[in-house]
C-alpha cells in the first residue's frame, strides 16, 4: 500500500539525480538534528543551511519554504514507521491482534533513536492536519492501518474499523507524547499501560476471529 501525501506540494523539484537525492537528505538530516538538539522553532533556514554544509539558497531550490521542509520531514517519519508496522504485520502469528506489540515497539524504538521522531513525530505536534491536509493525521494513519487490517486478516474495510482505528490510533499518540514528554528513552509505565488499553480496545471493538 502506498502512502498518497502528495509531497511534490512540499518540494519545489523532485530530485531524480543521486547528487540531488543525497543535497536533499542532508537537508533533512540536519533538520532532524536540530529539532532534536534545540527544538523546532531552531529550525530555520540558515541553521539547516549551515547544519548540512549547504546554502540557503540549495535550500529554496529544493523546498518552498520551512514548513515545505518540516513536513517532509514528518513525511519521512510516517514512511519509516509505516515500514517497521507493514514489517511486524508481516512477521506476527494470524490470531487477532497479534501484531499490536510489534506495532507499539515499532513507535518506541524510532522515538529512541530516530532524529526528530520523538519531537516531530508525523507533524501532529504542529498541526492536526500537518501530512496531507485534507484530513487530520489521525484519519490518514487510521486509514492505513485498515488497509492493513484488511488484507492481513481479509476482512473488509468498514466505517466501524475505521473509527475505532482513529480512537486507537489518537490514544497512542497521546500517550507517546506523555510517555516521552520527559525521558529520550520513555516512561516505561505510560508505554506498557498503551499497551494494554489499547491493546484490549482494539480486541474488544474491532474482532477479527
Amino acid at each position: 500500500m502506498t502512502l498518497h501525501t502528495d509531497a511534490s506540494a512540499d518540494v519545489r523539484s523532485l530530485p531524480v539525480q543521486q547528487r540531488s537525492n543525497q543535497r536533499v537528505k542532508a537537508l533533512l538530516d540536519a533538520a532532524a538534528a536540530i529539532i532534536d538538539e534545540d527544538g523546532i522553532d531552531a529550525v530555520t533556514s540558515t541553521s539547516v543551511a549551515y547544519r548540512s554544509g549547504s546554502s540557503v539558497g540549495v535550500l529554496y531550490r529544493y523546498f518552498l519554504n520551512i514548513d515545505a521542509l518540516l513536513r517532509t520531514l514528518a513525511k519521512r517519519n510516517l514512511d519509516l514507521y509505516m515500514e517497521k508496522v507493514r514489517e511486524g504485520s508481516d512477521l506476527s502469528p494470524d490470531e487477532p491482534w497479534s501484531s499490536w506489540d510489534l506495532t507499539l515497539d515499532s513507535y518506541v524504538e524510532l522515538c529512541r533513536k530516530e532524529p526528530s521522531f520523538r519531537v516531530l513525530g508525523f507533524g501532529d505536534r504542529l498541526t492536526e492536519k500537518f501530512l496531507t491536509g485534507d484530513e487530520s493525521n489521525v484519519e490518514f494513519i487510521a486509514r492505513y492501518f485498515a488497509g492493513i487490517v484488511s488484507e492481513t486478516h481479509s476482512v473488509p474495510v468498514t466505517k466501524d474499523m475505521l473509527f475505532h482505528l482513529r480512537v486507537a490510533t489518537a490514544m497512542g499518540m497521546a500517550l507517546m507524547t506523555e510517555a516521552f514528554r520527559h525521558s529520550t528513552r520513555g516512561d516505561k509505565k505510560i508505554i506498557e499501560e498503551a499497551r494494554s488499553v489499547i491493546g484490549d480496545y482494539l480486541r474488544a471493538s474491532i474482532p477479527l476471529n
